[in-house]
């Protein structure tokens, strides 16, 4: 696939970085040619500097041959002309832009086909958000992602001992919570990802990959460590904006039974004038507190000895890092950091660091759907991108595909790889199956696939294309 993407900043390297590898032809454009420089120096790529709203450039660019621009630099105003420019002058099929104005949402008919032509909107300051209530909501959860319109829950947990199926066989999950719609998909020990069957047994330490009823997540989690006590006290740090959103949408939130509002929350701001806005902003949602989260007085005037879960959100990493550690010292239970370089999170994680999330990998994931080949509905990336996993349509007849009419058990997978869960139907008769030996996969079904490793990628892709015949 011809991909072209607008923004080498730190969105648009991740994105760069992780389609690289699976065999696009991939050019960036940026003003800064230092940023395409370092790219280019990384990567197998083709890097441009320059104004991406240049009709000019973007002929070098080789935008009239383009299958998907990705615009993902910091301005609004130059994503959405490009998406603008890349449908009326070079009839780019698929057009994704960044937004971050939350006032824009309110327009779709401006940002959409009517207006600056984007085929999709991306925002990933929302979707960050989303993901870090979803955390706060299931309390002993590395990852929580979403399926089927959010009727599945994929979870991967740590197992620990206590957990009631720590040392058990993985058949028995049913047994344990027999009125739970719930699977387990995958387990990685010593970060090797076994061939599991019903009599594998969970060990202490193992990283657990299940899909579950969404309204079931939370209880098979306490099956696998200990039940985590729900964070009633909460403190957020580093961004005003984030932290603003996240308890907005824990109140949302509230309209589910099964979401509890922390009962004391406070919003760590550096800069005393934002403190004072966010402060009128969350009225009596949260307390607001001026200072450093990085400083050990702050941290201890915010109620720190108390604290349930302390979540950073800075910029930096490294401030996040430092900071979410000193946390841990002064009484935090548990802690969440933004961490956006890959290697960072792959090295502290369940360290003295219980979670790391990253604000380019929630990008990722609302753009990796569009990269991949057949219908793929939703797609996320596991294991900081080592990992994938995807809702991909079955098309076809008995003859026209490897997949319809076939058992689970003898749908042609690579090694390594599963099928999670089935939804069979669309909209409110939609139905979810957990993947059982003896299921038989139907046209239009759409399965949960998870992938250990992202290069096994274009076999999946191949196992669900359809034969020419077909059409």
């Amino acid at each position: 696939m011809k991909i072209l993407i607008i923004g080498a900043g730190r969105i648009g390297t991740s994105v760069a970085e992780s389609l690289v590898s699976e065999d696009n032809d991939i050019t960036v454009i940026d003003k800064n040619p230092e940023s395409i420089s370092l790219l280019q120096a990384r990567f197998d790529l083709r890097g441009i500097v320059g104004n991406a709203l240049s009709p000019a450039l973007l002929t070098e660019a080789s935008a009239n041959d383009t299958d998907l621009l990705i615009a993902v630099t910091s301005s609004d105003e130059t994503n959405l002309a490009t998406t603008l420019l890349a449908d009326k002058l070079f009839n780019i099929p698929t057009r994704i832009a960044r937004v971050r104005n939350e006032e824009l949402r309110s327009y779709p008919r401006i940002l959409k086909e009517e207006g600056f032509s984007a085929t999709t909107i991306i925002w990933p300051e929302q979707a960050l958000t989303r993901y870090l209530v979803k955390l706060i909501n299931i309390p002993e959860a590395l990852q929580v992602q979403e399926f089927a319109e959010g009727r599945v829950s994929l979870v991967v947990v740590r197992a620990e001992a206590g957990g009631p199926m720590v040392g058990g066989p993985v058949g028995e999950l049913n047994a344990h919570i027999p009125n739970a719609c719930a699977r387990i998909a995958a387990l990685f020990r010593r970060n090797q990802c076994l061939s599991i069957t019903g009599n594998t047994l969970i060990e202490a330490g193992d990283e657990v990959t299940f899909v579950a009823d969404a309204r079931h997540a939370r209880l098979v989690t306490t099956q696998l460590k200990r039940r985590a006590k729900a964070a009633r006290n909460v403190i957020i740090a580093g961004n005003a904006e984030l932290s603003l959103g996240i308890v907005n949408a824990l109140y949302e939130a509230d309209e589910d039974e099964s979401v509890a509002i922390p009962s004391a929350i406070r919003v760590i701001e550096a800069d005393r004038r934002e403190a004072r806005k966010l402060a009128l902003a969350l009225e009596s949602r949260a307390i607001v507190l001026s200072g450093d989260f990085d400083d050990e007085d702050t941290l201890l005037s915010a109620g720190m000895e108390n604290c349930d879960l302390f979540i950073a959100l800075s910029d930096d990493d490294e401030n996040n890092i430092l900071s979410t550690l000193l946390a841990k010292k002064l009484g935090a239970k548990r802690t969440i950091a933004l961490v956006n370089r890959r290697i960072y999170g792959e090295l502290i994680e369940g360290s003295r660091i219980d979670v790391t999330v990253s604000q380019t990998q929630a990008a990722l994931d609302e753009i990796i759907r569009y990269v991949r080949h057949g219908d793929v509905t939703a797609a996320c990336t596991l294991r900081h991108g080592a990992a994938e996993a995807l809702e991909i349509a079955a098309h076809g007849t008995t003859k026209s595909s490897k997949v319809v009419g076939r058992r689970i058990h003898d749908v042609p997978l690579p090694a390594g790889c599963s099928v999670a869960a089935l939804i069979r139907g669309e909209g409110e008769h939609a139905e979810v199956l957990m993947a059982q030996f003896d299921l038989v996969v139907e046209a239009e079904d759409r399965l949960i696939i998870f992938v250990p490793n992202r290069r096994l990628i274009p076999k999946i892709e191949a196992l669900f294309a359809v034969d020419v015949g077909f059409f």
